[in-house]
């Protein structure tokens, strides 16, 4: 046989080489798959918008029980939006990564729901329901479920694609925890409802329970901690301070050591109360005489490093036209411009905020804690009399001049440092009390040096500093939470009660409240950002042309208005005359007005195709430099070392 007979046709090599790749490839995939790795990846992008938030690894990281997640998407049907289309896929991925990190507790169940089948039967089960397009029911959702517990998201928005993160998360965090979270109640109002024994005797009905308190309890289990607890225990997973007006020491140093134990306390506190006014009973025979308008922490709050104001306080800007159109230059309605943390999950969603005669929160820096600013005033914010503020008193309007912003909504996160560092108030001159005593003569210097031994050996009764991470929400007003501020109520018969939010105060308590009672990882958890972003570049570019371009728009269109509206002054003078015919020299003239008016039009459509042209240029510009780019840094790099080799090569 000869030599060429042996040799392989060179087309056969090729195609046998494209085949040993393509199977390669096949394998390569496959044994990624098995392996479990096919969702790693390295996160390049300026937001890291294909990563997990570290709460999010964390809550998954403490998962006991397996987690399902069933996905109902829609995918066999054509009438499916392609913006859905696409947000399926980055849903799809998301779901992948959170699989990958739970290390095998969480699994992901994809469903299509067709009719009549037994996945748009278990939709239904979850309380998903389809959403109508072109008179087909589509389905796109999720239900989280552990145990014999289920939280769903019944239609994933792509509008509300940077929160489905935060979504997913807590609802994994609900329905992994075997029970309600328990919130502590400590509050020096009846929001929890008024049954004094003194009008019960009387045949009198105490107040209900305010809304907010109502709202509470259907999510949370609640206890009441009583304005006076001795300690706080750490498993509570939140405190929620309501007016504590007079709150004692000992509260305080409760309070304290709860949150140096890594607690979560969320203190509503306010310089001045009308609902403290509108709530309490004022006759002594009823009960006593009225809770004190004015609330605050004596103690903790400059330990914290925050100091408020005892005047309340009022904005220029933010100032809201009250009834009979009085100004109500310290009740303050806040739009999102008050809201500095736009990817906050507390605020990012609220329209507005209503606070009425709030106080203003200052940082002294003095706490050795992060603090930062969820609601503040505008720059012409300042303090007023708080007795003439409530009366809105229309001369302090027109003479207050504000010059400087104040927080209203705090969050402090860190490892706090006790504001007791010599342990419970009191305790120390009781002890010293008990020493005295228990004080009798030695009997001897044995005896002596046992004592001495024991001081030795005994430990703090208190903590000094923080064991785990603690959060406190400082909000600077209460009144923003009562019914007649809040909510919208309708009594109807049989003791039936409406209730409907006239602004967005319920949901910045209950968003603070959601995140510290469901999970510490929660805390403080930020949106994501979105995976599509503009070209920023290339609309500075437009802009400009649009600039350039738009004034001599703007030019030509000033005089073919000025062409036409003299042209009509023109035919109306004809029509208010008798003559039946024109003059040459008036119709020369509307002749020229009509060419002008023509010619400037013709000009404003020439330059609109000018900045259309210039925007496809920048357009497909910037699209060849993607194009381009890349295959053009390959070569460049083998070309460099191809010349390093040879250059190698040469000097051998």
């Amino acid at each position: 046989m000869s030599q060429e007979a042996k040799t392989s046709h060179p087309m056969t090599r090729a195609v046998l080489a494209l085949v040993a790749l393509v199977v390669i490839v096949i394998a390569a995939n496959l044994l990624v798959s098995s392996l479990g790795i096919g969702h790693k990846n390295a996160d390049f992008t300026t937001d890291k918008v294909h990563t997990l938030s570290d709460g999010t690894r964390s809550i998954l990281k403490e998962l006991g029980a397996p987690v399902v997640v069933r996905y109902y998407a829609t995918r066999s049907s054509d009438y499916m939006p392609e913006d859905l289309k696409l947000h399926m896929r980055r849903v799809d991925d998301l779901l992948a990564e959170y699989e990958n990190l739970s290390g095998g507790k969480l699994r992901v169940e994809e469903l299509d729901p067709q009719p009549d089948t037994d996945a748009e039967d278990s939709a239904n089960l979850d309380g998903i329901r389809g959403q109508s397009f072109d008179d087909q029911n589509l389905y796109f959702g999720l239900a989280v479920s552990c145990l014999d517990r289920t939280s769903t998201i019944p239609f994933i928005d792509p509008n509300q694609e940077t929160m489905l993160e935060y979504q997913l998360s807590r609802a994994i965090s609900e329905v992994s925890r075997p029970d309600k979270p328990l919130i502590g109640l400590m509050a020096g109002l009846p929001i929890a409802g008024d049954q004094n024994p003194m009008m019960m005797m009387q045949g009198q009905q105490g107040s209900p329970p305010w809304v907010i308190y109502q709202q509470l309890q259907q999510s949370y289990e609640v206890k009441d901690l009583t304005m006076t607890p001795e300690t706080i225990d750490p498993s509570i997973d939140m405190v929620l301070l309501f007016h504590p007006a007079g709150i004692t020491p000992e509260a305080e140093f409760a309070l304290d050591q709860y949150l140096l134990q890594g607690g979560t306390v969320v203190a509503c506190i306010d310089p001045y109360s009308v609902a403290a006014q509108m709530t309490s009973p004022q006759n002594p025979m009823m009960g006593g005489g009225g809770a004190p308008t004015s609330s605050t922490l004596p103690t903790l709050l400059g330990a914290w490093g925050v100091s408020m104001d005892t005047r309340v306080l009022a904005d220029e800007k933010f100032q809201t036209t009250m009834g009979g159109n009085r100004p109500g230059v310290a009740v303050l309605t806040i739009p999102q411009d008050g809201m500095p943390q736009k990817d906050n999950v507390i605020t990012r969603d609220l329209a507005s905020l209503t606070f009425f005669l709030p106080g203003g929160l200052t940082k002294t820096g003095t706490g050795g804690v992060a603090i930062n600013s969820l609601v503040k005033s505008s720059d012409k914010g300042g303090f007023v009399d708080s007795m003439r503020a409530s009366q809105l008193d229309p001369v302090l309007a027109r003479n207050f001049r504000g010059e400087k912003a104040y927080d209203v909504v705090m969050h402090l996160k860190g490892n706090f440092k006790s504001a007791f560092p010599k342990g419970k108030p009191g305790a120390e001159e009781a002890a010293k009390e008990e020493e005295k005593k228990e004080d009798k003569p030695a009997e001897g210097e044995a005896k002596e040096g046992e004592k001495k031994e024991e001081k030795k050996e005994e430990k703090p009764s208190h903590l000094v500093e923080a064991t785990k991470e603690g959060n406190v929400f400082l909000i600077s007003d209460v009144d923003a939470f009562y019914n007649q501020f809040a909510y919208r109520v309708q009594n109807f018969g049989g003791g039936m009660q409406v209730a409907q939010q006239i602004n967005g105060n319920p949901s910045l308590l209950f968003n603070i409240i959601d995140q510290a009672a469901a999970s510490t990882h929660l805390i403080g958890a930020r949106s994501r950002a979105a995976i599509a972003r503009p070209f920023t570049k290339i609309k500075e570019l437009e802009a400009e042309a649009n600039k350039r371009v738009g004034t001599k728009i703007e030019e030509f269109e000033k005089k073919a208005e000025e062409a036409q509206k003299k042209l009509a002054d023109l035919q109306s003078k004809r029509a208010a005359g008798s003559e039946l015919y024109i003059s040459p020299e008036e119709e020369a003239e509307i002749r020229e007005y009509r060419k002008q008016e023509v010619d400037a039009r013709k000009e404003i459509r020439e330059l609109q195709k000018d900045l259309k042209r210039d925007k496809d240029r920048l357009a497909g510009n910037a699209m060849l430099a993607n194009i381009i780019s890349m295959p053009a840094l390959v070569i460049l790099i083998g070309i460099g070392l191809f010349v390093k080799r040879r250059a190698a090569t040469r000097a051998r």
